[in-house]
């Protein structure tokens, strides 16, 4: 089966270790993905254009998987502050509204206090 690792460029990928996507065989595995512009390494501080950044974010490596959002079967949500999960779900709606892939939300500490989410998805293009 073959395992290709794919990068967004991000400063983070390199100094903890880590790929932005692993691909392995059908199944892609997408690392939790948060609202920075890897570009420009700039992050808003608003929930909802962090949100919106992720899913731009997570669209961006699947399509360097040649694969797309709709071949998502799986999404897990991890938001610092639970209440501001509400204010994220017609983003998350915008994106997976005709997908409905399988979900969780946790509520966990980031490994940045900008980051307000972090997305981590898994996709199938079987």
């Amino acid at each position: 089966m073959m395992r290709k690792l794919i990068s967004s460029g991000s400063t983070f990928e390199e100094k903890i270790g880590y790929s932005r996507a692993v691909i392995q065989g059908d199944w892609i595995f997408v690392s939790g993905t948060t609202g920075y512009d890897y570009k420009t390494m700039t992050i808003s501080d608003d929930i909802v254009m962090q949100t919106e950044q992720c899913l731009m974010n997570i669209k961006s490596t699947l399509k360097q998987a040649k694969a797309s959002l709709y071949d998502i079967v799986r999404v897990t949500y991890i938001l610092p502050n639970v209440s501001d999960f509400e204010r994220c779900w017609p983003v998350l709606k915008k994106y997976f509204g005709d997908i409905k892939p399988a979900a969780t939300m946790l509520m966990a500490g980031l490994a940045d206090n900008k980051m307000k989410i972090e997305i981590q998805v898994t996709a199938f293009k079987g």
